[in-house]
């Protein structure tokens, strides 16, 4: 997948249909010249509507749609006859798609699951026919409702990856190479700063055929939260994840003062992030004898953790182990 096909950000102009006339029309037939009231009402104009379909992984599709409109309901007619609805304009999104009105920038709903529908733009209500104004005082209204004009607005949807374990960690810390290896996953790497540009995903097969979704977000630095490198942009993805793996390399000149600078930018984005269970892997420990791994756990966070090397295929099952039982700890 080329990383430009990943786009989890759209600003769309959105317009539901209008809502059809109600009939005036008065009964009439070979036998009855003058009957009463028997107009229908109009159909309600075509919702905007969201729905979650886990075949997609990108808002791409929406990129260049900027206008969706809906159909307009059909009037009614004789014999209280219901118009037809405006046909719905379905949207199909990515599950963890959030749609925010763009204006106020308030959360709407998210889509979480497949298959689910939620409304985005309701279509405008259809106008009551003249059969709803009769009454023992009027027997022959001549007037029906106009139907209601339907609704608008601009709106964004950000696309927040779904996963239950998220990877956390400076660039170059190991993550992309991690997920290539457990899964079946093949994220772009290399050993220079912001190799991974989009969030990746993999399912990790575990024993018994059960699985887990492992995402490989793009590196943090320093600061990222006031939006340095490639900052806010994909810090909202780390929201989503059940646990937080945080990966250090074991060449780095202070693991646990890494460990509470990648801590710091979860804190300073979103507070609520601490709340997550973490389980911190020490990555490339191939490097390290018996030794130094224990001089190095002497200093490292209250937190489960491990030493592993994805190249060398060192204490991976492990790893497996202690995610599966820290994903499962309260059930």
């Amino acid at each position: 997948m080329a990383d430009t096909n990943f786009v989890d950000y759209v600003r769309i102009f959105c317009r539901s249909g209008n809502g059809g006339s109600g009939s005036a029309h008065l009964f009439r037939d070979k036998l009855t010249a003058k009957g009463g009231p028997d107009g229908g009402d109009g159909g309600r104009g075509g919702h905007i509507i969201l729905r979650g379909n886990k075949q997609y992984w990108t808002l791409i599709h929406l990129k260049y749609r900027k206008h969706i409109f809906g159909k307009h309901g059909e009037s009614g007619g004789r014999s209280r006859s219901t118009g037809a609805e405006g046909e719905d304009m379905i949207l199909d999104v990515p599950l963890g798609t959030v749609a925010k009105d763009a204006e106020t920038g308030e959360i709407l709903f998210e889509i979480t699951e497949e298959n689910q529908e939620k409304i985005l733009v309701k279509g405008g209500r259809g106008g009551l026919g003249n059969t709803h104004f009769k009454s023992a005082t009027f027997q022959t209204p001549r007037f029906a409702q106009p139907g209601e004009e339907g609704n608008e607005g601009w709106f964004i949807l950000e696309l927040k990856v779904l996963a239950d374990i998220g990877l956390v960690g400076f660039p170059s810390a190991g993550k992309s190479t991690l997920l290539s290896v457990v899964s079946a996953a093949k994220p772009k790497i290399g050993d220079y700063p912001f190799t991974t540009l989009t969030p990746n995903l993999g399912i990790v097969s575990y024993r018994d055929n059960k699985s887990f979704v492992m995402a490989d977000i793009p590196g943090i630095i320093e600061n990222a939260h006031l939006g340095k490198g490639l900052g806010l942009r994909f810090l909202r993805h780390i929201e989503r994840n059940s646990m937080l793996l945080f990966m250090v390399p074991a060449d780095s000149d202070d693991i646990h003062n890494e460990y509470k600078i990648l801590l710091n930018e979860l804190k300073q984005y979103n507070p609520e992030l601490l709340d997550k269970r973490r389980v911190l892997a020490i990555t490339k420990s191939d490097m390290l004898d018996e030794e130094l791994i224990e001089e190095i756990k002497e200093d490292l966070p209250e937190i489960p953790s491990i030493f592993i090397s994805s190249i060398a295929n060192q204490n991976l099952d492990k790893l497996k182990d202690l995610v599966w039982n820290e994903l499962n700890m309260d059930i």
